[in-house]
């Protein structure tokens, strides 16, 4: 075979080709993890400004 019909087979031919629908879940997967990530992400903001505030709301011990 010679490499322009390899070519013009290698287009024609459909295994191993990502269809459409795989395409489609992978961009929903990816969205929807980029999603979970912000939302932890503001979670953990929140939780370390609360601890924040409660340390600097305790008395402090400055003497033994």
């Amino acid at each position: 075979m010679r490499l322009r019909e390899q070519i013009a087979d290698f287009i024609v031919d459909e295994t191993g080709i990502i269809d459409s629908d795989m395409f489609v879940l992978v961009a929903a997967g990816a969205i929807l993890s980029v999603a979970v990530f912000a939302f932890v992400k503001s979670g953990v903001k929140q939780l370390d400004q609360d601890r924040g505030y409660q340390l600097e709301a305790q008395q402090k011990i400055t003497t033994f």
